[in-house]
């Protein structure tokens, strides 16, 4: 696998967490560099560390891993934006900025948080991993560059959600919501097929 073919992997498995980092960007009431960094290395972290999980468990597990990974998916997503479309709704956060900034960030850049959510957009990452395997990919080098490809992309999202959400706070966490829980919708329809 050359560099570009590499390029374009990174890139395919980084945006379910860029949409995610997205839906993060438009639930926070202000974003400096510390919190989409954060957002960027679990992301970023994550993606890189399931390839390598995929890739040590290699062809003997996959059809075990592929039998369930849109289930987890669809599960941890959905769990996720149904939280996001409730704290919409959530008339309590009705003081000043920075307030509802100290209590946003303990809120959605926590471990249980954001680790539940990247583990959610990681997930399909691990068949990359098991297919490295199969190629005979030199999977440090690999890994590292879907990690780095990830943590940038996530970063770029959370800013550009952010931007919008400053003015939409509200409905755009409920969009946010709604997108979380159609990403987990379409990676299950992607797995299960047509009905």
């Amino acid at each position: 696998m050359n560099l570009l073919e590499l390029f374009i992997v990174a890139m395919a498995v980084s945006m379910d967490a860029f949409a995610a980092s997205v839906c993060k960007g438009l639930s926070l009431y202000k974003v400096n560099i510390k919190s989409a960094a954060i957002v960027g290395l679990y992301f970023g972290i994550f993606q890189a560390l399931m390839p390598l999980i995929g890739y040590s468990l290699g062809i003997q597990f996959q059809h075990k891993i592929v039998a369930i990974d849109h289930w987890l998916a669809f599960i941890l997503l959905a769990a996720i934006g149904l939280s996001f479309i409730r704290e919409s709704k959530d008339k309590e956060c009705q003081v000043p900025i920075y307030t509802c900034y100290e209590k946003n960030i303990k809120q959605y850049l926590g471990f249980k948080s954001m680790a539940a959510l990247a583990v959610a957009t990681s997930i399909d990452a691990l068949a990359v991993g098991v297919t490295f395997s199969f190629l005979k990919v030199n999977i440090v080098p690999a890994v590292s560059f879907i990690g780095i490809i990830t943590f940038i992309f996530s970063i770029i999202g959370v800013k550009l959600g952010n931007t919008f959400g400053l003015k939409y706070k509200s409905k755009a966490e409920f969009v946010g919501g709604l997108v979380l829980i159609l990403m987990g919708v379409k990676i299950l329809f992607e797995h299960i097929g047509p009905i």
